[in-house]
């Protein structure tokens, strides 16, 4: 008897457009999520069980366009699809996991934000729905950075701006710090005590000033660190 795989039927990744090639119309909206992959990134460096998308599609049906979040961070699929990396992402070759955390950055250009996505990533049943206002001039009234939680179907917003996601072991939110050489806030992750999670260039740093810091001490030992 021949087994019928109705998954065989449906078109893969590779046949997709990867985005909706609708483009930024400002840096930020790749910089910030850029920076919360790097800092995964480094601090998941031992896991392979998530992944951070970045203007990437999102497909759910294969008669449907993509949706296509500034970022999204989806966890229990596999970072690295063996050595290729993902051109979109599948919900029928992720085995139906949907990310548990989306991301829009709004810029000058609305983007339906406060109200259509809402409702699509409610629909696709996204756990965390995170706003972000980057520039103060399209604040007006707006909160600068708004955390939704799925309840009931419904997204609720969550009190204060750093708001911790147990599922995720992580919280998300502002400070001020320097990226790609810009001064600024930024989104950043935290900890459960509240600590700031370093970016790469952070960690380079710190590593620096300890090496330059045993360097100083071993001079004054009279050892000369390039000797050991």
């Amino acid at each position: 008897m021949v087994q019928y795989d109705p998954l065989s039927c449906l078109p893969s990744s590779a046949e997709l457009p990867d985005s909706d090639d609708t483009p930024v119309d400002n840096e930020l909206q790749n910089l910030i999520p850029n920076l919360l992959q790097a800092i995964l990134a480094l601090a998941w460096s031992d896991r392979t069980d998530w992944f951070f998308g970045i203007d990437m599609g999102i497909y759910y049906a294969p008669s449907q366009p993509p949706i296509v979040p500034d970022g999204f961070l989806s966890l229990g699929v596999d970072r690295f699809v063996d050595e290729e990396e993902r051109l979109s992402y599948v919900l029928w070759e992720e085995d139906g996991v949907a990310p548990v955390l989306t991301l829009e950055v709004v810029a000058k250009t609305y983007g339906g934000e406060y109200e259509q996505k809402k409702f699509d990533y409610a629909q696709l049943g996204i756990l965390y729905y995170v706003i972000y206002v980057p520039s103060r001039r399209y604040r007006r009234k707006r909160l600068p950075l708004e955390v939704y939680r799925l309840v009931d179907g419904q997204y609720v917003l969550q009190p204060n701006d750093r708001v911790w996601h147990p599922e995720i072991g992580l919280a998300i939110g502002r400070d001020r710090g320097t990226y790609c050489g810009r001064t600024r806030e930024w989104l950043y992750w935290f900890d459960q005590e509240g600590n700031r999670l370093l970016t790469p260039e952070e960690l380079a740093m710190r590593e620096g000033q300890r090496a330059d810091r045993l360097a100083a001490r071993l001079r004054s030992l009279g050892i000369d660190p390039d000797e050991i």
